[in-house]
């Protein structure tokens, strides 16, 4: 039964001391989703502008998905980024990370 126990114990201060090995803390980093661009350089569809503006602008997407919805969704993919459309007008743009 001592040896039980004692097991027991020693198993106990082990973990216990070991509790406070994994405090390491990392910065979180928030980029705003208008601010994105800035970082590297991307220049990407305004808010508000239509699927016909951004065509003529940015060319073809690569990929088209959607509409999905009520009220319908569109997403264009681009090499870089993509572009959600509500109806005809852009009401996001998020560069791809990586």
């Amino acid at each position: 039964m001592k040896t039980i126990t004692g097991a027991i114990c020693a198993m106990s201060l082990i973990v216990g001391a070991g509790i406070g090995l994994n405090t390491a803390k990392a910065d979180e980093v928030k980029v705003p989703v208008t601010q994105q661009g800035e970082q590297k350089n991307v220049q990407v569809p305004k808010q508000g502008v239509s699927k016909s503006y951004v065509e003529q602008k940015f060319g073809t997407p690569s990929r088209v998905e959607g509409p999905v919805g009520d009220p319908p969704i569109t997403k264009w993919i681009y090499d870089g980024y993509t572009v959600y459309f509500e109806y005809d007008h852009v009401i996001h743009s998020v560069i791809h990370h990586g």
